[in-house]
């Protein structure tokens, strides 16, 4: 999900939550040159999918699941849905400024994700007007 600087949607995709779908996602953001990931904050889940962007040298913060509360309550459709939880981190990371940076660790920050030289990249949030805010 990309989402401008007022929460509005821009596009969305669903990608398989695989390495190369993590690849084929920074290639389908890479219309949008300025841009940072925000990630609901459940590392059990969402550890890989971090660990490939920041590799692949992406901005990623993190949105804790407390902020997402409130919204999965207002929605209008019951349970879990992934499209208002992915417009939600959008809109929070937008909101919020000092939401925490994800960085790698240890050894593992000096690597780097390989990129096809064809394949464009993804996300952003507290970026300049006009610039995506992604949620994965």
């Amino acid at each position: 999900m990309a989402a401008d600087e007022l929460g509005r949607e821009l596009a969305n995709r669903t990608l398989a939550a695989t390495a190369d779908g993590h690849l084929a996602a920074i290639a389908w953001a890479g219309r949008w040159p300025t841009r940072r990931w925000a990630i609901e904050d459940c590392r059990h889940l969402t550890r890989t999918l971090e660990a490939d962007l920041l590799r692949a040298g992406e901005q990623v913060v993190r949105v804790p699941t407390q902020m997402m509360a409130g919204v999965r309550r207002s929605a209008r459709q019951r349970g879990k849905s992934d499209a208002i939880d992915a417009l939600a981190v959008a809109r929070a990371a937008w909101r919020e400024p000092d939401l925490p940076v994800a960085r790698l660790d240890g050894p593992s920050r000096h690597l780097r994700f390989p990129l096809a030289a064809s394949s464009s990249s993804t996300s952003s949030s507290a970026s300049p007007p006009g610039s995506p805010t992604w949620k994965g």
